[in-house]
């Protein structure tokens, strides 16, 4: 899955960037209960990597 896409799909549901470090962003769903996770900054992430993205932020598993 490409990085722009999974962005996309958790800014929709309510998550916003924290913060970027040197490798990763951090994203925090504020409409949840403020779960963080780190997203990679690569131009593709594994499929697995994404579902487990999601699942820690509280947002459903893209398509």
């Amino acid at each position: 899955m490409k990085r722009t896409a999974l962005i996309r799909h958790l800014e929709r549901h309510g998550c916003v960037l924290l913060r970027e470090g040197a490798k990763h962003s951090r994203y925090i769903n504020l409409a949840d209960t403020s779960r963080i996770s780190t997203v990679p900054r690569h131009t593709e992430i594994a499929d697995l990597l994404a579902r487990k993205i999601c699942r820690q932020l509280g947002v459903p598993d893209p398509k």
